[in-house]
């Protein structure tokens, strides 16, 4: 019987791997036997992760303390894992941040910042990766972690940065797929709708949100831990190879309305 979502022998990088999603798609990943290369800002929580994978699943884990905006850095420890395991197969972008404000009181500082991670962040470890290992190797698959919040705008929370940046990512997935496709790279971003995480649960657990999901997400409900999991698991497999360029929603309906 095969399994088309074996993963044994391969490396990802997750970026924003310090909690929340990324620690649920790096799960995911070594459920299906991959290596994990955890990487976010704080390097406690990151070993903290490391080692919680590790222990439950087994494989290699190999935690880098890692700023996304830093491209000196980004390229350092790209090439630092590269030299470490000879190979990395599956990278996901999820690392991002959020402002919320009215669209006339964001400052000029937050728009540039939300650009620098949610979209030059992305970039730039994207970049790294295909130069450095998946071009060489003609193989690749990367995953960025955009928003349904960058297919639609809202009216619940002004977050025009967020909005703005993730829409780039949206277009920027199709671009790299469109260029690196001949190298045997797909490239694919998931729209997560509404989840759970630390940064978001009072927000959402609010009586105003509560009713919102009500009226805008037709399953009535906000996502749950492991609903993630498949797409990402998905992307990464090697049997997905003809999937490039795609922006799938994981929202519960809220962007078919």
């Amino acid at each position: 019987m095969k399994n088309y979502f074996d993963l044994s022998g391969q490396v990802a990088i997750v970026t924003g791997c310090s909690g929340g999603l990324g620690v649920q798609m790096a799960k995911a990943l070594a459920n299906q036997g991959c290596a994990i290369v955890p990487v976010a800002r704080r390097l406690e929580k990151i070993q903290e992760v490391a080692k919680a994978i590790s222990d439950e699943f087994g494989v290699e884990t190999y935690p880098l303390q890692l700023d996304i905006t830093d491209t000196e850095a980004v390229n350092k420890v790209v090439q630092e894992v590269y030299d470490h395991f000879g190979r990395i197969d599956i990278v996901v972008n999820n690392a991002g941040t959020g402002a919320v404000a009215p669209a006339e009181d964001i400052t000029d500082e937050q728009f540039a910042g939300e650009m620098d991670i949610d979209l030059f962040g992305t970039f730039k470890v994207a970049r790294a990766a295909a130069k450095i290992a998946m071009i060489p190797a003609k193989y690749g698959r990367i995953i960025n972690i955009a928003s349904m919040y960058g297919l639609v705008g809202n009216k619940v929370a002004g977050s025009a940065p967020y909005h703005a940046a993730k829409g780039g990512v949206v277009n920027l997935t199709r671009a790299l797929a469109a260029e690196w496709g001949k190298y045997g790279i797909t490239v694919n971003a998931i729209c997560p709708g509404y989840f759970y995480t630390p940064l978001t649960k009072e927000t959402l657990d609010s009586d105003f949100f509560q009713a919102n999901a009500r009226t805008m997400i037709p399953e009535e409900r906000y996502g749950n831990e492991g609903e993630l999991d498949t797409a990402v698991v998905f992307l990464s497999s090697p049997a997905s190879s003809y999937v490039t360029g795609v922006n799938l929603p994981v929202d519960g309906g809220y962007t078919c309305m």
